[in-house]
């Protein structure tokens, strides 16, 4: 199945505590149906020393998101569902709402 989301899109959040924010896809794992968003879902990890790490701590990290928590923001900055359709030989996806065709 195509993705309807992929890296570097820009999306908004739908549902839970980072409902409303905007960020970039930083990374997309389809097996799972989740990715990670810059910014967005921080967590914080409480790390033992480590070799990379000497000090451990507290670190800041991004966890991920499931997929249906997020949609695609198009050009006007609002949320939008992602179509496919064929712009001569080529699939291409476009946003539902503008009818625009998503760069990537």
């Amino acid at each position: 199945m195509a993705a309807k989301i992929k890296k570097g899109d820009r999306v908004v959040v739908l549902a839970g505590r980072d409902k409303g924010r905007q960020g970039e896809v930083k990374r997309v794992m389809p097996a799972e149906g989740r990715l990670i968003v810059d910014g967005v879902n921080v967590v914080q990890r409480h790390t033992r020393p480590s070799q990379a790490n000497p000090q451990g701590g507290i670190v800041n990290k991004e966890a991920s998101i499931h997929v249906s928590n997020v949609a695609l923001v198009d050009a006007n900055g609002k949320a939008t569902r992602v179509g496919f359709r064929m712009d001569g030989d080529k699939k291409v996806r476009f946003a539902k709402t503008t009818g625009d065709v998503v760069n990537g």
